[in-house]
């Protein structure tokens, strides 16, 4: 009798600290989803108090048209991230499936053609990342730096270093036009990224993506085709990437074979911002769009005081710093 006793006696104990565990994990994830929502209101806040044209209609259209495309890419990159891979070569992507369309139409291909050819070209990249992280097993950085490389290359080869420009009206609507009051850029965005949080929570690939970058393994044994989806992942970020691609090259009226340089360190940035974890297994969509936002409304912010660009990155890399610093924090806390 004493020792049933005794016995359940410790399992209420491993059960109440199990439950401690749990709802500690809970609220450290709750924390790190919604630290870029409340840095961006505070920042705001800052800006708004600072300068009289922060909260300006224009202003603030302005800074959700600046913050689309980034958007669109960090819905994406949150997928791979969240597998525990990351990707160097969206902004190599972003200028090529850009200058491709662009030099499509220059030679009488239909905008919609066009479009599609730069989702494909996008599409390719993207499989061709993830067939050698996941099926030849090259580590996500250098694979993703290698093609980042050869992405910016055939980009520079096709344009010979020059932008293509002349570009149809019917284009230039997809990043200059206005559907109602709202830019076309930001409705875009806005599509792209529900459906990226409906597919990160609702389907197969978003619960994949936090099976995969919690335990690969383990997913693995279990049943978890990991190569597939993997690819998968990588595959969808090109798409986006395509996307991005055609927005960018519309909202500057031409297809430049530098766009999207650096875009790459920026993208990445927001979802750690975000609260997405670089060592896989827990972020999410909204949370990404969020410090792709507050990364916008910094450098929108500093403009509007006259601070140096120069100045500007050192904000931007002090908040990555601290980011990445709570995600760690985060994550010895739940060891």
């Amino acid at each position: 009798m004493h020792s049933e006793t005794t016995t359940t006696i410790e399992a209420g104990k491993r059960g109440e600290a199990l439950s401690g565990a749990e709802r500690r994990e809970r609220v450290l994830g709750i924390l790190s989803q919604t630290q870029s929502l409340v840095g961006l209101v505070l920042v705001g806040a800052i800006f708004a108090i600072l300068s009289d044209a922060f909260l300006t209609e224009y202003n603030l259209l302005n800074i959700l048209r600046q913050s689309a495309v980034t958007a669109i890419l960090a819905a994406g990159m949150t997928f791979v991230i969240i597998a525990g891979g990351i990707d160097l070569s969206v902004g190599s992507v972003v200028a090529l499936t850009g200058v491709i369309a662009a030099g499509s139409m220059r030679d009488g291909t239909p905008v919609w053609a066009a479009v599609l050819i730069a989702l494909a070209i996008g599409l390719a990249f993207g499989a061709v990342n993830g067939v050698a992280v996941a099926v030849l097993k090259i580590p996500a950085f250098i694979a993703t730096l290698g093609t980042m490389t050869i992405g910016s290359s055939v980009a520079l080869a096709y344009t010979e270093g020059l932008p293509i420009s002349g570009l149809p009206e019917a284009f230039t609507y997809l990043g200059q036009g206005f559907v109602g009051p709202i830019p076309t850029p930001v409705v875009i965005a806005f599509v792209v990224v529900v459906l990226c949080a409906v597919l990160l929570r609702r389907t197969l690939i978003g619960r994949y993506a936090f099976a995969i970058g919690g335990n690969e393994k383990a997913s693995f044994l279990s049943g978890v085709r990991t190569t597939r989806w993997k690819i998968t992942m990588y595959a969808l970020l090109g798409v986006l990437g395509g996307i991005a691609g055609v927005v960018l090259t519309a909202r500057q009226n031409s297809g430049q074979p530098t766009a999207g340089a650096g875009i790459e360190l920026i993208v990445i940035a927001a979802v750690v911002i975000g609260g997405t974890s670089l060592s896989g297994g827990r972020g999410s969509v909204w949370g990404s769009i969020a410090g792709a936002v507050l990364i916008t409304v910094i450098n929108n912010g500093l403009n509007l005081l006259n601070v140096s660009p120069y100045f500007q990155g050192m904000f931007v890399g002090g908040l990555i710093l601290l980011a990445v610093g709570l995600d760690w924090r985060n994550r010895k806390t739940s060891d």
